[in-house]
């Protein structure tokens, strides 16, 4: 009887609009949970049956075929935190590790990530977020796996170089050197850190003494207790040269050796002395130390060498790649995240925690390199937001509670149809 298929098609009708609630209440529960994505509810009509002749069919109310996910970019928005990480574009971070019972690869778009006390780059959840690792040098090679990023630390680098640039007064008086009273028988003298291979430093002091017209002896000294054989408290020579300017102050030549053995450390270790461009070896003679009629006074000291150091800090760029920043203000590459993009996402199964995992439908997972294939790339210090349209959720929700009002009254009217159907036997 079509009185009881009405009552059939509008009980689906409630069914289907209370899903329809269901969907928006989580779509509105989770509108500031961070990389969420808004679901849809879509529905289909039921079986039909053909009435009878032939001449049509009719309904039998609704159901729903699936909960599409959408997949639109979320707003981004900044926190200033460096592991806090944002995707522009398709795909999802890769975190491993066990949720509810379950050890494996899991996807997500809410990059709130931090550094556990093992070093490993992990979510909120303490699942460890994966990526391509680096090699001490900063290449990064291999497969993806978890990502070790707060252990690093920085090797020493020996210092091979020094350079100078400065000017020595041209009116200072004519001198002669005494490696027993070198402040009182120099020009002029500063200090320059250098580093040995163990990564200790050592601060050399270097004189400066006028020998004659547009001639200068230069010295570096160490104390004894620093350098093998030497005795504490005697400094000694531990590097020396000469320099030659012309009549308008340019440096028209320069010389330099070095015997700098460090106590405890590789030694001898050769160090090279950078005073300019040199007209001899075809400069100018302006670009490093020069010889005017002013103070004698250091502009610039430099050296490659460097002491060991301990990660303070993180860096992601767009690539993915991580940046570890040390002590001694050296920069190296740790590693770089990995992205995951597939073939048919909004398939992927929802299991909670801000997490998705692949299924049949959503197919297999392409892992790689962030901004490459079609991946997204990453935002540091960002945030994706949930893509929930509150304004949109709200029609919906309407429009649902409509919805279940209208079939509500299809029952009740079948339902009075009925109960006259059923008084005509009085």
């Amino acid at each position: 009887m079509s009185l009881l298929t009405a009552l059939s098609s509008g009980t689906t009708g409630l069914e289907a609009s209370s899903l329809e609630l269901s969907i928006v209440g989580d779509n509105i529960a989770n509108s500031n949970t961070i990389g969420f994505k808004a679901g849809r509810a879509a529905f289909e009509d039921a079986l039909t049956q053909s009435v009878i002749g032939g001449t049509g069919e009719i309904g039998l109310g609704a159901r729903l075929k699936s909960v599409q996910k959408i997949l639109t970019q979320g707003a981004l928005t900044s926190t200033g935190i460096a592991t806090d990480l944002a995707l522009q574009g398709n795909g999802f971070f890769v975190v491993k590790g066990n949720y509810n019972g379950q050890t494996a690869n899991f996807y997500s778009r809410a990059g709130q990530f931090t550094i556990d006390d093992n070093g490993y780059l992990v979510n909120l959840g303490g699942l460890r977020v994966q990526g391509f690792p680096a090699d001490a040098s900063g290449q990064v090679t291999g497969l993806p796996s978890d990502l070790l990023v707060g252990t690093a630390s920085a090797q020493p680098n020996r210092t091979t170089e020094i350079t100078f640039k400065a000017n020595l007064n041209s009116d200072a008086a004519v001198q002669t050197w005494d490696p027993t009273d070198p402040e009182g028988t120099s020009s002029f003298n500063t200090t320059v850190s250098t580093y040995d291979s163990l990564g200790s430093e050592h601060k050399m002091q270097v004189f400066f003494t006028k020998t004659g017209t547009g001639t200068w002896d230069w010295h570096g000294m160490l104390d004894g207790s620093e350098l093998t054989g030497g005795t504490a408290g005697t400094r000694q020579v531990v590097a020396n040269g000469s320099l030659t300017f012309n009549t308008n102050g340019t440096l028209q030549t320069q010389t330099a050796a070095s015997n700098f053995n460090p106590l405890n450390a590789v030694g001898p270790q050769p160090l090279t002395f950078d005073f300019g461009d040199d007209i001899a070896s075809g400069g100018t003679g302006l670009l490093g130390v020069s010889q005017f009629a002013s103070a004698s006074s250091a502009t610039y000291i430099g050296q490659d060498g460097y002491g060991s150091g301990q990660l303070s800090s993180v860096r992601i760029d767009a690539e993915g790649f991580v940046a570890g920043i040390f002590t001694n203000g050296q920069t190296r590459t740790l590693g770089q995240i990995a992205v995951a993009s597939f073939s048919a996402p909004d398939q992927m199964e929802r299991v909670g925690g801000n997490l998705m995992q692949q299924t049949q439908s959503s197919g297999q997972p392409v892992i790689g390199e962030p901004g490459s294939g079609g991946r997204a790339s990453i935002i540091s210090g960002s945030l994706e937001q949930s893509n929930v349209d509150l304004a949109q959720q709200f029609v919906r929700m309407i429009a649902a509670q409509r919805s279940f009002q209208a079939n509500s009254k299809t029952i009740t009217t079948a339902d009075q149809l009925l109960t006259e159907l059923i008084n005509l036997r009085r």
